[in-house]
């Protein structure tokens, strides 16, 4: 290790010092009615702002006035987004675009204003010149998503209106993100390969006539090639994870930097930086390496084996040890993951494509069981189900997408929500966001130096 990233004795001790004088305790949330996380202990979230864009709905109302658990639902600018889904499906073609327009302008596109807002997506799909070189080859990163966040700073130097956030400017610098964000990502990705693990470095240029999801296999693969139910998936997770209501950790950033008044690139860059942590967009990873422990230390034949595994992940016993099933419950879902009923189905479909019939078997063995042992093993408030991320990390595993692009794949898809929620903060709120804190340190009197122990 070098020495800037060491952690000397010093240092080591002024640590503990820090943990030994934490004094917060987690009763103590409870005692002065502190929403904990923003949510109430049966996952009600508090009420911070208004949102048009979409809609996570967990609960339905009763004739007799009384809320009960339902299905999830989820709907971009009202519209079931099953419904979406089906639409695009339907007529075999790709649904991002569309989808992205809806979020943006709250109507769907006819053909005409698809094709021509497409095309402007393809447009905007560059780089600056020398960008690549400069920026990505000449400062390679072992982390796509700081690789990214730091992309997307470094923009805004070659903005020549970075700070103006009228609707039009933001809107322009949005499209222009969201159109380069899979080129920056995929860029960063053989970067990464080629300066720190020794592979062969090669650049695509993105084709004007491919969609969102048929371009980013196209630049990640050496060859170029894929098969259309590849880019179909592909696209249908770009759709899944495009938005999830003002609340979720990524976009209520986005809302909070946003509310300062600042520019498009810093507020980007704090949702990256959001979107990056493990229990956010980083969560389909942990999902996968999971269950390669699964694999690794029980019997994926036998149901008692695997549920034996589980057992032991609650009991903090088996992997990462932190008591939790990557991939199982949600903060807001109660009963079902409209996004993840979506997936699985498709992710069923690709494993017949790809012979990967009995790895999908073990995912279904272990969303079936999960809830049990949870139930058995927890007091829970709210049902337990799989959620977008059980499956994802499977979908771009068939795919043959690396570990390293599941989270900026992830950015490529939110950056869409990510727009709609910052546009809409900048219309429609006009205040800082500045939530209350208790303070909970008793009063202490000052002591001068040399009277100090």
């Amino acid at each position: 290790m070098n020495s800037y990233s060491e952690i000397n004795p010093y240092v080591k001790s002024l640590a503990d010092i820090s943990d030994a004088n934490h004094g917060i305790k987690q009763e103590m949330y409870a005692e002065n009615d502190v929403k904990r996380g923003l949510r109430d202990i049966n996952g009600k979230g508090v009420v911070a702002g208004l949102t048009e864009v979409s809609a996570v709905i967990q609960h339905k109302t009763l004739p007799n006035g009384e809320t009960v658990p339902c299905d999830g639902e989820l709907r971009y600018r009202g519209i079931n987004v099953r419904d979406l889904v089906n639409g695009f499906i339907s007529e075999n073609r790709f649904g991002f675009e569309e989808t992205v327009y809806l979020l943006l302008f709250s109507s769907l596109p006819t053909s005409e204003e698809l094709d021509r807002f497409s095309k402007q997506l393809s447009d905007y799909r560059s780089l600056p010149v020398s960008f690549v070189r400069d920026i990505i080859l000449k400062a390679p990163g072992k982390d796509v998503m700081n690789v990214l966040s730091r992309c997307v700073l470094a923009l805004y130097a070659y903005d020549d209106n970075p700070d103006d956030i009228s609707t039009a400017n933001v809107l322009r610098q949005c499209l222009q993100l969201l159109a380069r964000f899979p080129l920056l990502s995929v860029y960063a990705y053989h970067s990464l390969q080629h300066y720190h693990n020794g592979q062969s470095l090669f650049i695509h240029y993105p084709k004007p006539e491919l969609s969102t999801a048929e371009n980013i296999l196209y630049i990640l693969r050496e060859d170029g090639k894929y098969t259309p139910i590849e880019a179909q998936t592909l696209d249908l997770c770009l759709v899944l994870h495009a938005e999830h209501g003002g609340g979720n950790n990524s976009t209520f950033t986005t809302h909070v930097v946003t509310s300062s008044g600042t520019d498009t690139y810093s507020a980007m860059a704090a949702a990256l930086g959001s979107l990056k942590g493990p229990r956010h967009g980083g969560a389909n990873i942990k999902v996968m390496k999971m269950f390669d422990d699964l694999k690794e230390n029980a019997d994926v034949t036998d149901e008692g084996s695997i549920r034996d595994y589980l057992v032991r992940l609650l009991d903090k016993e088996a992997f990462d040890k932190t008591g939790l099933i990557y991939g199982m419950g949600h903060a807001v879902y109660t009963i079902s993951d409209p996004r993840a009923e979506i997936l699985k189905g498709f992710a069923e479909k690709l494993s017949r494509d790809k012979g990967m019939e009995k790895e999908f078997e073990i995912y279904k063995t272990v969303a079936r069981l999960a809830p049990e042992v949870i139930a058995e093993k927890r007091r829970i408030y709210k049902g337990v189900s799989a959620n977008v991320d059980f499956y994802s990390g499977l979908v771009y595993k068939m795919l043959g997408l690396p570990y390293e692009l599941y989270t900026p794949i992830f950015a490529i898809s939110r950056i869409a929500g990510w727009s709609a929620h910052r546009i809409e903060e900048l219309q429609c709120a006009g205040k800082i966001i500045r939530p209350a804190y208790i303070a909970v340190k008793p009063n202490a009197n000052y002591v001068k130096l040399d009277d100090r122990d």
